[in-house]
């Protein structure tokens, strides 16, 4: 499955639009990593715990929004983007979506 934030595929026509693929993930933040990252803020430098959530999350949001994608029976996704918005407090909401296609063969002549 290609993926790409473009609104195309570069040498490959699209032949079909099938919808809006999405993928999903809600986290919360743990509270001894939340204590961690509050420590790290008095003497600066990265926040490893929220990074490495943020890494697992943007996955599975993909890989989900992939699932999606291959039940339309689409070739690639195109226009991919991340949104995140709190759902509670301590809770955000990763959503990663973009458009299903079908593409056109490829000519290898």
């Amino acid at each position: 499955m290609l993926i790409v934030t473009t609104d195309y595929v570069a040498g490959r026509k699209i032949t079909a639009t099938l919808g809006v693929a999405r993928g999903s993930t809600i986290r919360a933040k743990h509270v001894g990593k939340d204590i961690l990252a509050g420590l790290r803020t008095l003497v600066g430098g990265e926040l490893k715990e929220y990074s490495e959530m943020l890494v697992e999350s943007r996955a599975q949001a993909l890989s989900r929004m992939e699932e999606q994608a291959i039940k339309l029976g689409a070739d690639a996704i195109v226009g991919v983007r991340f949104v995140t918005s709190q759902v509670m407090a301590g809770a955000a909401e990763l959503l990663a979506y973009g458009t299903a296609v079908k593409l056109a063969e490829e000519d290898n002549s």
